[in-house]
């Protein structure tokens, strides 16, 4: 029976029996070469789920931005014996689910096996060759430089890509984090086999990397997993330690004249990073003003009361260190101006007031309602240990999120958001307000 058919024959039990439960026992430890893993046992499905995380985002991308989303996209590609086609018929002919991603904080890869030993085997070898043996065939660095070059050549015909890369930059100036993970054409271009060789020795390491581990193994299994994929890499060191994000010291308004009939609004500065103290409180106040949808306050004084923009938002985004705090919106050209006012109207006004106790009480109820269905899949699970190991969280973190949530007072939101945001110091990016090729033909 393959993957797919299992996962939905059992998801509902398995839904039920872990909502009963405010989150799965975490286990933790160390391999002999260094690599922290993570650990949770679950029996109910005859599966196992891996997601072995390194620090090695596009923040360490240096003077070669991309670098590291072409280093990650090519471990899947040609690894050990195995050229990209035979390694990809040998997973699927198992049903095994393979994958690899890149942001700016971390890299993964990722695989998806049924414990049937003949499965588990070829996922577990498999695995281990592309974290340790990736080939970086010339050929496939080609083909990959390509499709991103393409990416962003598509990317500058979005207004919406155009908002967010001048965004980050905006916000975070000369910090790491202000570099495209997608790269530039010259630093595409300018990458070499021998940098990716270089990346790949670096920050490809047992000391820099994070096990996750969730299936229906026992501990011993586990452990025996965790150096099976660990031994094949070098010891190495942790990636270095991220320089700290500055406050933003002044308003920055950026309008970029597009060809399209809606302007992109994009609002914020640094906000928060993961691990930081105020988390709960900064999470909770934003699900109030602008991350719960519909019946958000933005929504209401964006889209309902003045019909300026069908979707308005707000979120964090917590890194290592302080991500962007975003709201966002699209308008027509014409009231852009107006959508703007009433968006950082309506946050200064939280910022002084607050949550009501209803609107407290409603978004307790959806957070708190919500999380069982967010740990009631293995796949979700093996993020959330993925995470938790790479920030270093708490590890009763899945079990204390509810009693967390729950604590949080509206006088806690007040001071935090008060501390925390100033909108007289934001970044505002306009990208529209140009002709439209409608307008235009």
């Amino acid at each position: 029976m393959r993957l797919s058919v299992l996962l939905g024959l059992l998801l509902i039990g398995l839904v039920t029996a872990q909502a009963v439960q405010a989150g799965p026992k975490i286990e933790s430890w160390q391999t002999a070469n260094g690599a922290s893993v993570m650990f949770v046992a679950a029996p109910d499905l005859p599966m196992v789920d891996i997601r072995v995380v390194f620090d090695a985002g596009s923040a360490r991308d240096s003077d070669l931005p991309g670098l590291a989303v072409l280093t990650n996209a090519l471990l899947t590609d040609d690894a050990g014996q195995w050229n990209a086609d035979q390694l990809a018929e040998r997973l699927e002919s198992l049903g095994i689910e393979i994958g690899a991603g890149a942001r700016r904080d971390m890299a993964w890869v990722s695989i998806r096996s049924l414990t049937d030993p003949a499965a588990y085997q070829v996922a577990m070898s498999s695995l281990a060759a592309v974290l340790a043996e990736p080939r970086f065939e010339e050929a496939d660095l080609e083909r990959n430089r390509q499709a991103m070059q393409v990416s962003l050549r598509r990317g500058e015909q979005n207004p919406g890509t155009v908002a967010k890369k001048a965004f980050w930059k905006a916000v975070f100036g000369s910090h790491p984090y202000a570099i495209h993970s997608g790269g530039t054409q010259e630093s595409l271009a300018a990458i070499t086999r021998q940098d990716i060789l270089a990346y790949h020795k670096r920050y490809y390491v047992a000391k820099n990397a994070t096990v996750a581990i969730v299936g229906a193994l026992d501990r011993a299994a586990a452990e025996t997993l965790a150096e099976q994929l660990a031994s094949g890499l070098p010891v190495g060191e942790p990636a270095a330690k991220l320089p700290e994000v500055g406050p933003l010291n002044a308003a920055d308004m950026q309008d970029i004249a597009f060809p399209s009939s809606q302007s992109h609004i994009l609002m914020g500065q640094p906000g928060m990073r993961r691990g930081d103290p105020d988390y709960f409180i900064l999470y909770v106040g934003n699900h109030i003003l602008g991350g719960s949808g519909l019946v958000s306050q933005l929504s209401e004084e964006v889209r309902e009361k003045r019909g300026l923009s069908y979707s308005v938002y707000s979120y964090f985004s917590p890194m290592r260190r302080y991500g962007p705090f975003i709201m966002g919106a699209q308008t027509q050209n014409a009231k852009v101006e107006e959508a703007t006012e009433v968006m950082r109207t309506t946050l200064k006004r939280f910022i002084e007031h607050g949550p009501t106790e209803d609107e407290l009480t409603a978004a307790k109820r959806n957070i708190t309602g919500s999380f069982p269905l967010r740990i009631a899949s293995n796949s979700n699970i093996v993020e959330y240990l993925a995470m938790i190991g790479f920030y270093g969280l708490p590890l009763d973190y899945l079990d204390a999120f509810v009693g967390k949530v729950e604590s949080v007072t509206g006088e806690q939101i007040r001071d935090a958001f008060k501390r925390r945001l100033k909108p007289d110091n934001f970044v505002t990016i306009v990208v529209g307000n140009g002709q439209s090729s409608e307008q235009g033909s």
